[in-house]
C-alpha cells in the first residue's frame, strides 16, 4: 500500500538526513491523515494518488510564479519537489495517448460540439486519472471538439 512505502521512504530519507525529500513526505502524509481525519475515512491507494497529484499541481503552478521573480533557488528546490511526488504518481500519459483516449470518449458520449465539454472532460478524467494533468485533458478536449 502507498501509506506503507510513504511511512519507509520517510524513515529511509531522515537517516540519509535528505531534508528535501522528508519534508515533501511529510506533507504528503499530513496530506492524506487531514483527509482521512475530517471524512472519518481510510483513504485508498488512488485516492493517495490523487491528493499527490494535488500537491505536485500546485508546485507546478507555483513554479511559474518563481520563475517571473527569478527566484533561482526556489526554482530549484520547486523542481526538485515535483520530482519526488512525480516518484509516487503514475506514468504520464504523453499529449497524444490523451488525445486518443479523449477521442474515444467522445465516440462514447456521443459528443458533437463544444456544448459537449463537459460531460467528455468528466469521463475523460474518470479514465485517465493522475496520469494527466486536468489541462492537457481540457486542451485535447477543445482540439478534438472545436
Amino acid at each position: 500500500m502507498l501509506k506503507e512505502k510513504l511511512l519507509e521512504d520517510l524513515k529511509n530519507c531522515m537517516k540519509d538526513k535528505n531534508v528535501v525529500r522528508k519534508n515533501v513526505i511529510q506533507m504528503v502524509r499530513a496530506a492524506i491523515l487531514q483527509v482521512e481525519k475530517d471524512k472519518h475515512i481510510t483513504l485508498e491507494d488512488n485516492q493517495i494518488i490523487d491528493i499527490i497529484a494535488k500537491e505536485s499541481k500546485k508546485r507546478k503552478d507555483s513554479l511559474a510564479d518563481y520563475e517571473k521573480s527569478g527566484r533561482a533557488d526556489l526554482i530549484n528546490e520547486i523542481k526538485e519537489e515535483i520530482a519526488i511526488l512525480a516518484e509516487y504518481l503514475p506514468k504520464q500519459l504523453s499529449t497524444e495517448e490523451v488525445e486518443e483516449i479523449v477521442k474515444e470518449v467522445i465516440q462514447k458520449e456521443g459528443a458533437t460540439s463544444i456544448k459537449d465539454m463537459g460531460k467528455v472532460m468528466k469521463s475523460a478524467k474518470e479514465i485517465i486519472g493522475a496520469a494527466s494533468d486536468g489541462r492537457i485533458i481540457n486542451e485535447a478536449v477543445k482540439k478534438l471538439l472545436g
